[in-house]
């Protein structure tokens, strides 16, 4: 997508927050501020202009100030005013902060100083301005210039409100004076906005949380790049602006990871094929109790879910993860969902295999991966159509993976002997001595009727007898349990998806929300 559109830069450290424009386009952000620029003639002072303004006898100066020292910001222009002085020197724009009087510097001045100094120059006032960029919104400044015509004149002056000096001054020379205006070989300034950071977006991260908290920005959001170049925070005037620039650098930034995922994959055999990546927060357990957010890159490729804390960029980078998990080993939940009426959804997908979670924090659109050994990674994403990309992913890859491998068999025991247990994709459970290979039971996985365990190690299958209807129970122990549960539900929710797609379709809970709204 692309799309232009005027947003404010908040600054964090003052609390103030600066009008700029967005350019999106499809492989880049970039941010506009406004300048003043010499368009013809020679700028001998790029920054500053110093400007020669004749008092005339109806509109004097022909502008308003805001600002002033008392608030840390400079005295600005606040309004020109059609056909007065000011806008006849073709050389003053609103937004200019006034840095000198008749050669008295006012850059620390208040605004009150800069008022009197103003209305008793004379009737020549050589003023030195320079274009505050980053000029505060609490000004208001228009971003038009010049702005339309105005009698509008304050009675008392005050930083935050107009103060006109477009009526007469103190002025010693009653008679008409010349009108202010650009002299022919004098150097001619525009105001124009200028590119002042380019994001690339290609690998790029959104945020919408004050870093590593559940506190939610105000229609607002920060995009980093894969270098870590930030575009600081992006806020926006309403929820609508804020959601659909949010959607829309979302769908660029998922366009090219789906380029660079083809790319990768050109390089991979057909059995490693990268199915999905991207960027989640991850949640981590602070000391205090305190729940903090990390930025993880997510990706599944081949046999393995990959946890980074940057994303791979080259074949080697692949080996330093800081995790790697087998896809059969993994069990994919859905947490929450944010919906349109601010209400939260519990979602369990899978029920039979239950793990509490503190799901007090604030943060919508979760998931968790749960992995072996009891343990579990909690992530969150930005959007609801991100959460349901992800859930459809995980099943795709958990499903080939299964089929590709076939079988997979854990060395377990039960009363001192040690045995082995194979779960197989066409055959079902199998349970052999692992000396003498002798089969000891079979069945298949519609025979499985229910399971219970400790929590720890042993396991209660149950299985029904085809010949006498009877339920059988069968122990065992393993080592690392929560990867062989996590490995039988792989087994049979791709037997199931093998046999009836539209079956696990239809338990998609993010997908049945996505399409919802």
């Amino acid at each position: 997508q692309t799309k232009t559109g005027i947003a404010l830069l908040y600054d964090e450290v003052s609390e103030n927050a600066y009008d700029i424009r967005l350019k999106l386009t499809k492989e880049v952000l970039t941010i506009q501020k406004q300048d003043v620029v010499c368009v013809s003639g020679s700028d001998h002072s790029a920054n500053h202009r110093t400007v020669t303004l004749r008092r005339q006898p109806v509109g004097g100066l022909g502008l308003s100030i805001k600002g002033g020292a008392e608030h840390k910001v400079p005295v600005v222009i606040s309004k020109i005013f059609k056909d007065q002085a000011a806008e006849q020197t073709g050389m003053l724009f609103i937004g200019d902060a006034i840095i000198q009087v008749n050669g008295i510097n006012v850059e620390s001045a208040t605004h009150e100083e800069v008022v009197h100094l103003l209305r008793n120059a004379g009737d020549e006032v050589t003023i030195t301005v320079q274009y505050l960029r980053e000029a505060p919104s609490f000004l208001k400044l228009p971003l038009g210039s010049p702005g339309p015509p105005s009698d509008h004149s304050s009675g008392t002056s005050s930083p935050l409100f107009d103060s006109g000096l477009h009526l007469n001054g103190n002025s010693t020379n009653t008679a008409p004076s010349s009108p202010s205006s650009p002299i022919a070989n004098e150097p001619k300034y525009e105001k124009r906005w200028l590119d002042t950071l380019s994001v690339p977006l290609s690998m790029a991260r959104i945020s919408r949380y004050k870093t590593g908290t559940d506190k939610l920005r105000s229609n607002a959001f920060e995009v980093l790049a894969l270098d870590g170049v930030s575009t600081g925070i992006l806020q926006f005037y309403t929820a609508q602006e804020s959601a659909d620039w949010l959607r829309a650098m979302s769908t660029n930034i998922s366009d090219l990871t789906l380029q660079n995922m083809k790319m990768a994959n050109k390089c991979c055999s057909p059995s490693d094929q990268v199915i999905h990546m991207g960027w989640v927060n991850e949640r981590l357990e602070g000391t205090d109790s305190s729940q903090l957010y990390k930025f993880k890159f997510l990706a599944l490729k081949g046999s393995s879910f990959y946890i980074f804390s940057t994303p791979p960029v080259s074949t080697l980078d692949w080996v330093r993860a800081e995790k790697i998990y087998n896809l059969c080993e993994v069990l994919f939940k859905i947490h929450k969902l944010w919906l349109a009426d601010d209400c939260w959804l519990q979602a369990n997908l899978y029920l039979g295999i239950h793990q509490d979670f503190d799901l007090e924090d604030q943060r919508p659109y979760c998931f968790s991966v749960m992995v072996g050994h009891g343990k579990s990674h909690y992530f969150n994403v930005e959007l609801g159509s991100e959460l349901a990309v992800w859930e459809k992913s995980f099943q795709r890859a958990i499903f080939l993976e299964v089929q590709r491998t076939g079988s997979k068999t854990y060395m377990c025991s039960w009363q001192g002997d040690t045995l082995c247990f194979t779960v197989d994709f066409a055959l079902g459970f199998t349970c052999f001595d692992s000396k003498t290979k002798n089969v000891l039971w079979k069945f298949k996985f519609s025979q499985l009727k229910g399971s219970s365990d400790d929590g720890k190690t042993r396991v209660k299958l149950l299985f029904q007898n085809l010949d006498t209807k009877q339920i059988e129970t069968k122990e065992l122990e393993f080592q690392d349990l929560t990867a062989v549960l996590h490995c039988i539900h792989s087994f049979i929710a791709a037997k199931v998806a093998s046999v009836d797609p539209v079956f696990i379709d239809s338990q998609s809970i993010a997908r049945r929300y996505m399409y919802s709204n």
